[in-house]
C-alpha cells in the first residue's frame, strides 16, 4: 500500500519558486564560458605546483608540503583516498610556505593523503 504525504504550503511555496528559478536559468540559454587562456606572463613570479604525492598515514595524522626557495603558498589543498575516506582539513602552514593536509578513514586506522601547495615569490 502507499501512503500519502500532504505537503503544506510553504512546501508548495518553494517548490514552485525551486522550479521557476531552474527554468528560467534554463530558458536563458547562457553559453558555458570558455576556460580563461593562461600565458606565462599572468603567473606570478616563481609559480609552481609542489605535490606530497598520496601516503598512507595514522587517521588525523597532519601531511605538510612546503614551498621551496623562498617561496611563499598562494593557495593549496589535499585529496583523502579509500573506503569511506574523509579531508578533514586542508589549510596553510602558519608561517605561509607550505599546505596541510589530514584526514580519516571510516572503519581503518589509516587513511591516503596527498597534499598540494601552489608556490609564488
Amino acid at each position: 500500500m502507499r501512503k500519502m504525504y500532504a505537503l503544506g504550503t510553504g512546501t508548495m511555496a518553494l517548490a514552485a519558486v525551486v522550479a521557476t528559478g531552474l527554468a528560467a536559468h534554463a530558458d536563458k540559454g547562457d553559453p558555458v564560458p570558455e576556460p580563461a587562456a593562461h600565458s606565462k606572463t599572468a603567473l606570478p613570479a616563481g609559480y609552481q605546483i609542489v605535490t606530497l604525492p598520496n601516503a598512507n598515514v595514522p587517521n588525523f595524522q597532519r601531511r605538510v608540503v612546503f614551498c621551496p626557495g623562498g617561496k611563499h603558498v598562494l593557495g593549496g589543498g589535499g585529496e583523502a583516498q579509500g573506503n569511506g575516506a574523509i579531508l578533514v582539513g586542508s589549510f596553510p602552514t602558519l608561517d605561509g610556505r607550505g599546505w596541510i593536509a589530514l584526514g580519516r578513514q571510516i572503519g581503518y586506522s589509516t587513511v591516503g593523503i596527498s597534499v598540494y601547495a601552489i608556490c609564488a615569490y
